[in-house]
């Protein structure tokens, strides 16, 4: 197992083919305010990748852009709504078709409010990570050792995430809605992106 850091861009043919595990970090939450600064990506075969984007980057990444909008490769997410915005909105790519972790621990774990990854990682795989580095500053000329652990750890397990919640979908009957609220998740991002980050709108208010 190997973490693999890359300025600007992915290399080609460094991945294996089938579905993808992707996160991103950034500057903050607001998605055109805080710019997009790493993507992760992992294959599921036990090495990572990091693509950092510098201060005044074009995001001129052909590489990283046909491996995100691969419509034959699954992306694996874990709050894919965020990732997908950030992605869209900086790389100009709709990163689908998806799968989110969290979505699918919330139709399946109704038992608990604990849907976070740190604690999916430790529920169901019997392992740990940690989220010091979660709100460190992704945008440094250099990334520490311990912010590139933790950008790794983000896409490391979500493989065997992944068919643990395939499984419980399937056993409790919820895969087709999971797979509805999937397939909405690029349009829920550009809501997000639009300005309707903080409206439902389809409530009746």
């Amino acid at each position: 197992m190997a973490v693999h850091f890359h300025e600007e861009d992915l290399p080609a043919g460094v991945l294996a083919p089938g579905p993808i595990a992707v996160d991103t970090e950034t500057m903050g939450l607001v998605t055109p305010r805080d710019r997009l600064c790493v993507v992760q990506i992992s294959d599921g075969h036990g090495d990572e990748h990091l693509v950092r984007f510098a201060n005044g980057s074009r995001y001129d990444a052909p590489n990283l852009k046909a491996v995100l909008a691969d419509p034959a490769r699954l992306k694996l997410y874990h709050f894919a709504r965020f990732d997908l915005a950030a992605i869209d909105y900086y790389l100009g790519v709709v990163a689908a078709p998806v799968f989110c972790t969290k979505i699918a621990s919330k139709l399946t774990r109704t038992y608990t409010d604990r849907h976070g990854l740190k604690n999916l990682v430790s529920d169901l795989l019997n392992d740990d990570i940690s989220k010091q580095q979660q709100s460190s500053d992704w945008g440094a000329p250099q990334l520490t050792d311990a912010q590139r652990e933790y950008a790794a750890s983000d896409v490391r397990y979500l493989h065997r995430l992944h068919a643990v919640f395939v499984e419980r979908l399937e056993r409790e009957g919820r895969m087709g809605l999971a797979q509805a609220c999937f397939a909405f998740l690029p349009a829920r991002a550009r809501l997000d992106i639009a300005g309707w980050a903080d409206r439902d709108i389809f409530s009746h208010d």
